[in-house]
């Protein structure tokens, strides 16, 4: 199959990006203390922007002609962000998000080479704009410390 190194890393995205967006829910969900509204609404935002990128990295899977196996198990064997702590206070919250994005923009950086290299500007452009929003998601959560 043509792009098959560029899937396999759209596989590997999309179940990173799984994993950060539930860990991401649940710490939206379980933050208290000093600027809870703040960090509630941040998490938020950023889970609610996963979830759209995941819909988009699972499209393209689809547009290059793969099936996606959207499963908790496929994303827990592929993903490498573990799962969130309900009881981590707030910083340990946002320093676990930050490695997450910091994690997935790393991967995507690799990614772009493979997916040029297979002819695929369409994924690299991907890649790259996937990048701009794990950086971004990563300053904003430095930023609120």
């Amino acid at each position: 199959m043509k792009n098959r190194q560029t899937i396999q890393n759209l596989e590997k995205l999309l179940a990173n990006s799984y994993a950060l967006s539930l860990k991401t829910q649940n710490y939206h969900w379980n933050v208290v203390g000093e600027n809870f509204k703040s960090l509630h609404e941040l998490f938020g935002a950023q889970y609610e922007e996963l979830s759209a990128a995941i819909d988009e990295v699972a499209e393209r899977i689809r547009a290059l002609g793969s099936k996606v196996e959207g499963t908790f198990e496929n994303f827990s064997n592929l993903s490498k962000i573990k799962s969130g702590n309900k009881n981590f206070d707030k910083k340990e919250m946002i320093n676990d998000l930050i490695s997450g994005h910091e994690i997935i923009a790393k991967d995507l950086k690799l990614a772009i080479k493979v997916a040029q290299d297979e002819g695929d500007e369409a994924s690299a452009d991907m890649f790259i704009g996937r990048i701009q929003s794990h950086e971004k998601a990563s300053w904003m959560l430095v930023s609120s410390q």
